[in-house]
């Protein structure tokens, strides 16, 4: 990936730019840079979708690896080597941090630039109903920039409008706003977004159901700030209400096969509420680079996977009851390997063309083994160049490929449905809570017994397993220290996040011998509750001394859309 040099102040003066692409899939079609001016532009309703269309991936292209890094690592899902997201030793000049900062500041710009043009500039052949979820979309993408924002940095500015701030010449002299301003700002542009869109949208564009889905998601999130190992009810009361909503009335359903969720022939399948859309193109951030990062060496043809020396913890590992230091599997749950590749798996959906990729064979007798932790990373992955052509019909290209990154899901919100009506009480038996998080369990667990009273171990456990690496861990252990901190600086420092010595040898010889290959502990620094928020790069502080600053109330009573 390379690295966005942009700070804030340049993503203000990011109005809208349409890369040049020339997408196979309709859904992500958009003009080449030289056949338009934006005065001439969004003359039609396909111009108008089009606009929208590039907001799905490329902007958030650099905030890929630390979408993984912080949301996996920090959290404990994910062994990286020596990486500071492992050791909570990030600093303001990480490369990731900067990137991170630099995509979601450039998605908040690129989104405002739409939202303006389209009441600018559309033209009176435009439907009212394109505009209208156009915008929804642009809102939506926004709120999710900021809910990102938020809960990595804690208090930031609001930036409503480019051009404003940009003529009044202060945009290197905005003043952070509190982190329930920010909450509040985010809620009230999801309602918009509501307000606006349609309730089935094309598929893999977000819809009403989409948004309603991420606005119970802040809602349970927010619903912790500034409490004292409690929630507040009625923030808890309109994530259920919100949640319920898309359980009940969007007319969605789990897709019955786990590991379908992260193949490429879903990537717009129903149970994707929000996802990166990537394609692979002659436009660099169009595409996918997470199998570059976390597939192991020689995974594809382009020699282009160097992610084989990671993989997924110890600690996930133990969550999952499997042991890497064992030679066969309990093969329990579904998500397990769907999640993770260990010694003895196998995948039909990976190397079709060579007959399944046999993980043993491939990563442990045909090579030097890499894995510090007996585990590899399966979610993100495509396989090889054929395996691609089979899902979309088009080839893959060095670190790059088609397959959608889901950011919110459907069991997602099934689980915080089921966690809202918990609420604050020991447990729970309601009847809809019950059966949200039993659809969930029992997709994947062979033989599974409904649970006939959760608590909230229970759904804190099922939301660790059933999202695992998918980009979110940190950020629930985030919401958990909103309102109980001690016991998630407790959790961390009890996770097992070191590493194996000694698996090469033992799985080649079939033997164990402790003295050789053992669990090699990691020494976790002193969390503290400073540690749950991430420091400004120095590229937006050296712009911006003010983020340095106490944050200042926001007038949210300027903001209208």
């Amino acid at each position: 990936m390379k690295e966005y040099k942009s700070t804030i102040k340049n993503f203000l003066y990011t109005l809208l730019i349409i890369g040049g692409l020339n997408s196979c899939d309709d859904f992500l079609d958009r003009p080449t840079e030289d056949t338009y001016t934006v005065d001439s532009f969004y003359k039609t309703d396909e111009q108008c979708f089009q606009a929208v269309n590039p907001v799905y991936n490329s902007p958030w292209y650099d905030f890929q690896r630390g979408f993984f890094k912080v949301g996996e690592v920090l959290a404990g899902n994910y062994y990286w080597g020596q990486s500071p997201y492992l050791t909570f030793t990030i600093n303001s000049t990480d490369e990731d941090l900067v990137n991170m900062s630099a995509s979601l500041w450039s998605v908040n710009a690129y989104c405002n630039g739409i939202l303006e043009n389209i009441d600018m500039k559309a033209g009176s052949n435009v439907k009212e109903e394109t505009k209208k979820t156009v915008k929804g979309e642009a809102l939506v993408w926004k709120a999710m920039a900021y809910f990102y924002l938020v809960r990595t940095f804690g208090a930031v500015p609001i930036i409503h409008n480019n051009s404003a701030t940009i003529a009044e010449g202060n945009y290197n002299n905005l003043y952070k706003a509190t982190i329930p301003n920010v909450y509040d700002y985010i809620t009230m542009t999801l309602e918009k977004a509501i307000e606006w869109l349609p309730e089935k949208n094309q598929a893999g564009r977000i819809d009403k159901y989409s948004a309603y889905g991420l606005l119970a998601k802040v809602y349970l999130t927010k619903a912790g700030y500034g409490m004292n190992g409690s929630r507040r009810q009625e923030d808890l009361d309109k994530a259920a209400l919100y949640a319920g909503k898309v359980i009940e009335e969007s007319g969605r359903s789990l897709l019955p096969v786990y590991s379908d969720i992260f193949r490429l022939k879903n990537n717009f399948s129903e149970e994707s509420l929000i996802a990166w859309h990537w394609v692979v193109s002659n436009q660099w951030t169009s595409q996918n680079s997470l199998q570059s990062d976390l597939g192991i060496q020689g995974f594809d043809e382009y020699g282009a996977t160097w992610g084989g020396w990671n993989g997924p913890s110890v600690d996930l590992q133990d969550a999952f009851n499997e042991d890497a230091l064992s030679l066969t599997r309990n093969n329990i749950d579904d998500r397990r390997k769907a999640t993770m590749m260990m010694y003895g798996d196998k995948y039909e959906y990976f190397w079709v063309d060579k007959g399944g990729f046999d993980y043993t064979e491939f990563a442990v007798n045909s090579m030097e083994y890499q894995s510090a932790v007996g585990a590899n990373e399966v979610k993100h992955l495509v396989g090889n160049d054929n395996d691609h052509v089979i899902g979309t019909g088009t080839h893959m290209a060095r670190m790059a490929t088609s397959l959608s990154t889901h950011l919110l899901r459907l069991a997602d919100v099934y689980l915080i449905y089921a966690e809202a009506v918990l609420g604050n009480s020991s447990s729970t038996s309601d009847p809809k809570a019950l059966k949200a998080f039993n659809d969930v369990r029992s997709r994947s667990i062979k033989g599974y017994e409904p649970k006939t009273s959760i608590t909230w171990d229970d759904i804190w456990q099922e939301r660790r397993l059933e999202l695992a690496c998918e980009g979110d861990r940190w950020y629930d252990y985030v919401r958990w220290h909103y309102y109980e901190p001690a016991k998630a600086i407790a959790e961390i420092k009890a996770q097992r996040r070191g590493s194996y010595n000694g698996l090469g040898q033992y799985y080649k010889s079939g033997t164990l011998d402790p003295s050789v290959t053992y669990y090699s502990p990691n020494n976790i620094p002193n969390i503290t509750d400073a540690h749950f928020q991430l420091p400004f790069p120095d590229t937006d502080l050296t712009m911006n001394p003010n983020l340095l600053k106490d944050p200042v109330e926001f007038d949210l009573s300027s903001i209208s859309y």
